[in-house]
């Protein structure tokens, strides 16, 4: 606490002199969360039973404001209760920097940041923060924002390098080696249309150990439509390009459409499909739909099944769910029962072609918020796996496969200066 008391007066000190309207704002996160894991993210494997742990983030923003100067600085740490002893001299994961980065309001409609930041549009199926991972997810990237009235044009990049280096030298970390996207979004009344294009350079070595980029294209729409009644939403993205010397074909729908029948109680339904490949097609094309940096754990069921660190390059997902959504005084509560099939052929090695329906997941959430800083959540989900959900993920769908989970949010503003 003494070093923080420091790092502030030495902040406000800096501050003090030249310009007049300065702003300076601190606010602290700790949100831990317990889960037990009984057929998480994969059907639980014959003869093994779950298990349970607590993560943390603790999370310190610093955001100061000085006229057309906006810069952000949000320091991070993310552990397992225990990962350490108790009498440790070092934490396991240490301090990261989450966000770090500097805003120019150029005029007042272009601005330009620079640093570690979140790049998260529209519904967050193709670029968003992945807020429920306890680290999150940064880019270290450059962003020119064109933004007049009803409209906003952010045009952004990266360039990534592992190091410091004097000759050329692979790149292995897992990510992208270059990134350039544009994302422009507009409001006409009830209606909001974005468009989206994204193109991304991955590097690896060819037979001859040349290292070489191949650049993957997604580009589509998100359409969204509100009014006092209706809450709806349309997307549609494609994928082209070249991915480890590979040419890449896949494609993206959904859709939602949610209706408020009082107040308080909102009934929605939904459907997704991202394509895939039959698993006895013998072309080397890339079929699968990949939603690139997207926030996945919030699509295709909680169990997070599919497309979070998992189901890429493979037979795709049709996703058809209900949305149950009722609020009352300080309390959320959703049920959100999926159906998900296979949009194309699962094939097992004996040439046998299994039925297309993966199971049944059903989540259930809730949220009270306690006090104006301190908001407890939780869920839990079931999944009803099928022989074909079995056959790709191994396991045992017989099995009773869920998960619970319990988390609070402690998001405090501890310090606020304004000159």
């Amino acid at each position: 606490m003494k070093k923080l008391t420091k790092i502030l007066i030495l902040i406000i000190g800096i501050t003090s002199f030249g310009l007049q309207a300065q702003e300076l704002d601190v606010n602290l996160q700790l949100r831990p969360r317990y889960e037990f894991r009984n057929g998480y993210k994969t059907l639980l494997p014959y003869g093994q039973e779950g298990t349970s742990q607590i993560t943390q983030r603790s999370r310190l923003n610093f955001d100061y404001k000085q006229d057309l100067l906006k810069v952000k600085l949000t320091l991070q740490n993310v552990r397992t209760w225990g990962d350490v002893p108790t009498n440790t001299t070092a934490d396991k994961n240490g301090i990261a920097v989450f966000e770090a980065w500097a805003q120019y309001d150029i005029s007042e409609k272009w601005s330009a940041r620079l640093g570690r930041q979140v790049l998260s549009y529209d519904n967050q199926r193709i670029m968003g923060e992945i807020d429920w991972l306890q680290q999150g997810q940064s880019h270290d990237a450059v962003l020119v924002t064109f933004n007049p009235k009803n409209h906003q044009l952010d045009l952004g990049g990266a360039y990534n390098s592992n190091a410091e280096n004097l000759v050329q030298t692979p790149y292995t970390v897992t990510n992208y080696k270059t990134m350039q996207f544009a994302w422009y979004h507009t409001s006409i009344s009830n209606l909001n249309a974005s468009l989206l294009v994204l193109n991304t350079g991955y590097e690896y070595a060819n037979a001859a150990t040349k290292l070489l980029v191949d650049y993957k294209q997604t580009f589509g729409t998100y359409l969204t439509y509100k009014t006092k009644k209706i809450d709806s939403d349309l997307a549609f993205y494609g994928q082209t390009g070249k991915s480890t010397d590979k040419q890449v074909s896949a494609w993206y729908a959904g859709a939602n459409l949610g209706y408020f029948a009082t107040e308080n109680f909102k009934i929605g339904l939904g459907y997704e499909f991202l394509s895939g490949k039959d698993m006895n097609d013998g072309s080397t094309v890339i079929k699968s739909f990949n939603p690139i940096f997207g926030t996945n754990h919030a699509f295709n069921g909680y169990m997070d099944y599919f497309y979070v660190g998992n189901h890429q390059n493979s037979v795709g997902l049709q996703d058809a769910f209900l949305k149950l959504n009722y609020n009352v005084n300080k309390w959320q509560f959703a049920l959100i029962p999926h159906l998900f099939y296979a949009p194309n052929k699962v094939v097992t090695p004996v040439n046998e072609t299994l039925d297309s329906y993966l199971g049944t997941e059903v989540d259930f959430t809730t949220a009270y918020k306690f006090k104006k800083d301190i908001v407890l959540t939780g869920g839990y989900s079931q999944m009803f796996g099928s022989e074909t959900l079995e056959f790709l993920k191994s396991g045992d769908a017989g099995h009773t496969n869920n998960w619970a989970w319990l988390m609070i949010s402690v998001n405090p503003r501890i310090f606020s200066w304004k000159k």
